[in-house]
């Protein structure tokens, strides 16, 4: 039975992990507030925090997305996509805020024959091959 069953695409995680380092004193609060039931563990208590801040200051935010003409979200190229972009004579300005996908697909050289600058904030998704041949045009 196992023998037929095929992933037609892979997961993609909708989380990135982070590392971060705080003070026992402020790991204490945490624990704290974990303790007393406010949050149901460390990580439920710092995403809780880190989306109360990205709210106040939202409107910041949005201005800087607007101005710097950043992408909102998930952003995926395929082989498909970048090949269209070289038969136009295209070069691609990638930039995203969230997650951007370079497929596995793609070749370094398809990746710098029509990739001319990338900036992602957030998570970039290639693979090494095509993260080393547009290290140079990644900011």
């Amino acid at each position: 039975m196992a023998d037929n069953v095929r992933e037609l695409r892979p997961k993609i995680p909708d989380t990135e992990k982070i590392t971060i380092n705080l003070g026992y004193v402020d790991l204490g609060h945490v624990d704290l507030m974990v303790q007393e039931g406010f949050y149901s563990n460390r990580t439920d208590f710092i995403r809780t925090a880190i989306r109360n801040q990205l709210e106040r200051h939202a409107e910041v935010v949005r201005q800087s997305t607007v101005r710097k003409n950043l992408d909102l979200g998930l952003r995926n190229y395929t082989r498909e996509d970048l090949e269209a972009a070289r038969r136009a004579g295209e070069m691609l300005q990638i930039n995203v805020l969230g997650l951007a996908t370079i497929a596995q697909d793609v070749t370094p050289e398809l990746a710098r024959a029509t990739i001319a600058s990338i900036s992602v904030l957030g998570a970039l998704h290639a693979t090494p091959a095509v993260k080393a041949a547009l290290a140079d045009r990644t900011r």
